[in-house]
């Protein structure tokens, strides 16, 4: 049996539901159903990879878990009943649940990695249960594993607070419409290119994850 078979990948995406998500409603839940087109295709053209996902969404009424290591072949859209922008941003109490969540789940499970993305278009500003120096420390931890961080924001220092938490990997984008859906498009085809890094066992798994595939010098391509 190949080394390359059996791979599970589990794509975590820990998404902004606080109030300002309002605006870009449309393009999130769109996106994040386009993403799991993108998903799909990743499985379906690596047959090794066998995909799972999680959703979980945060405001000031709590945090929610809305998938939670489904698989990939049949998941249910979201939609404006299932995601409803509202209150505050517990950025830390979400990423601190669901990745000790995700990796209590996943402990037993042979050749498994981990794509974790946070989106938010805002700072943290309610958590309870977390600290920024918690959660830069489990970041920290998890990194050392098969474990890869993207962080996507708009409306803050999305270097600087993503460095704060460990996590290389960064994007801003425009908090309006036309820049969430570009947003999206770009995630979704750096997220193919990380599948394809993964099938030829690239060593840039964990920090090129929005470099573009001609920048790519690791990759495998035998």
């Amino acid at each position: 049996m190949s080394d390359q078979e059996n791979k599970k990948v589990y794509n975590l995406v820990i998404l902004d539901e606080s109030g300002s998500m309002e605006a870009i409603k449309p393009a999130i839940i769109s996106g994040f159903n386009e993403l799991v087109q993108t998903i799909r295709l990743g499985q379906a053209n690596f047959p090794e990879q066998q995909h799972f996902v999680s959703l979980v969404t945060f405001n000031g009424e709590g945090v929610k878990t809305l998938l939670d290591r489904q698989s990939v072949d049949s998941l249910p859209q979201l939609n404006k009943e299932n995601y409803r922008p509202d209150a505050m941003t517990p950025l830390y109490d979400a990423m601190g649940a669901s990745l000790n969540a995700l990796r209590e789940a996943t402990a037993q499970v042979e050749d498994a990695w981990h794509l974790v993305t946070i989106l938010t278009d805002g700072e943290e500003n309610s958590s309870r249960e977390y600290s920024g120096k918690a959660i830069s420390e489990l970041v920290k931890e998890l990194d050392k594993g098969n474990w890869t961080f993207t962080y996507i924001g708009a409306n803050h220092d999305v270097m600087s607070t993503a460095a704060n938490l460990n996590i290389k990997n960064t994007m801003a984008f425009n908090a309006d419409v036309e820049g969430s859906r570009a947003m999206w498009q770009k995630e979704s085809e750096h997220r193919m290119h990380f599948y394809e890094k993964m099938h030829h066992k690239s060593d840039s798994l964990k920090e090129d994850f929005f470099l573009h595939k001609g920048e790519d010098k690791d990759a495998n391509n035998s």
